[in-house]
């Protein structure tokens, strides 16, 4: 049986009511239940496999359009939750090794939370992820201005990025390997001073292998710097801080910065340094030894598989629960960040738990900070006729 629902009948668009197809596959059911303007769910599956998305209403913006929540289950029971207001992946709850689930990422479990204000828990950084110096560019002979909104500096995008804007659910898919969801946001010519109508889409699959796989989409009717990343916090023993936690990195080299976190334009070897990821060390080991204050990481690794395929960028082992994260990315870079930032006295989460600083760490893979303004390192600027695309995906186990 090869069942497709109807992109009317499948699934709400939200603010625009968008037409969305919701397939299955040979052999298999697709089910809808619920009401299709407030929630819905669907299920692939035969008798073994089991995969699950459910949409529930998550709030309301302001202006009084609908946020959903949508929450991809697979048949062990690993759940992704992720909302359209600034695609934020706001639960994650993986198996420990005894098979406990729990939640490992940092995030609320209502929207008000969210417009409130946070640090870009879980979010889509864009329209240029990571910092441009002193917020300034030029392309093709002209100069761009952008928002001052890190220091002197410009970062994730700017006042209102990517992370502040309502996504369209365009689609979504169900197999009995995988549940996919697929988002949409047209970024209008100017928007944050950035240059040309950027169409982007980001699609959230989770697989029945425990695998997150966020895929990124993008294109232009100018020429324009694109940079997109997930920034998700993660503790994988959902509390407490992450200064345990062992980290290798595929990195032999990172970039260099000033003061601002801004690159010099150097690549400096980690080896013999507190960079030195490339065997599992843990986060804490020497963090406090980076010179950087408040202490901690933020800090660009240089890929050594250059983006040129996926490829394994990291993994994260923590020792109480065994749970294990491998990034699998074709990015050329990624950034470590401890938390630095988070209050000395806390911020809750979901539950009730309460992170400060170092209570997490990000693994933001993504091209290198301020390229754009600097020749020798990746192409950043996306032109007329070419598409941006990019893969990241997030692996869970546990031993």
């Amino acid at each position: 049986m090869n069942e497709t629902i109807s992109r009317r009948e499948a699934l709400m668009g939200l603010a625009a009511l968008t037409a969305v197809p919701l397939t299955g596959c040979a052999g298999y059911h697709t089910e809808i239940t619920g009401s299709l303007v407030n929630d819905y769910h669907a299920t692939a599956y035969n008798d073994t496999l089991r995969m699950n998305i459910d949409r529930i209403p998550f709030g309301t913006l302001p202006d009084g359009s609908p946020v959903g929540l949508f929450v991809l289950k697979n048949q062990r029971g690993t759940t992704l939750k992720v909302t359209n207001y600034g695609l934020i992946i706001t639960e994650l709850h993986t198996a420990d090794r005894n098979g406990q689930f729990g939640n490992v990422v940092l995030g609320f479990d209502n929207l008000p939370r969210y417009l409130a204000g946070h640090p870009f828990f879980g979010a889509i950084a864009g329209r240029v992820a990571n910092r441009i110096a002193a917020g300034r560019f030029t392309l093709d002979g002209k100069t761009y201005q952008l928002a001052i909104n890190n220091g002197p500096n410009h970062l994730h995008g700017g006042t209102v990025g990517f992370d502040k804007k309502l996504w369209r659910a365009v689609g979504g898919e169900i197999k009995p390997e995988f549940a996919t969801m697929l988002f949409a946001y047209e970024s209008p010519d100017g928007e944050e001073n950035y240059p040309g109508k950027l169409s982007v889409e980001v699609e959230y699959t989770l697989t029945q292998n425990d695998e997150v796989r966020i895929t990124y989409r993008a294109t232009t009717d100018k020429a324009t710097p694109v940079n997109l990343t997930n920034h998700s916090y993660f503790n994988l023993a959902g509390h407490g801080d992450i200064k345990a936690h062992e980290l290798q990195l595929t990195a032999d080299r990172y970039t260099l910065t000033d003061g601002g976190l801004i690159p010099t334009g150097e690549l400096a070897r980690v080896v013999g340094t507190a960079m030195d990821f490339t065997s599992p060390h843990a986060i804490g080991e020497r963090i406090e030894q980076t010179g950087l204050k408040p202490t901690g990481y933020d800090h660009n690794f240089v890929l050594n598989s250059g983006g040129r395929s996926l490829a394994l960028a990291a993994k994260v082992v923590e020792p109480t629960t065994g749970r294990i994260l491998e990034v699998l990315t074709d990015q050329p870079g990624v950034q470590l960040y401890t938390a630095n930032f988070l209050p000395p006295d806390g911020i809750e989460c979901t539950g009730g738990v309460k992170f400060s600083r170092h209570g997490a760490f990000c693994l933001e893979t993504q091209n290198f900070p301020d390229a754009i303004n600097h020749p020798g390192f990746p192409n950043a600027v996306l032109r007329p006729g070419e598409t941006y695309r990019h893969t990241t995906v997030l692996r869970f186990s546990a031993h």
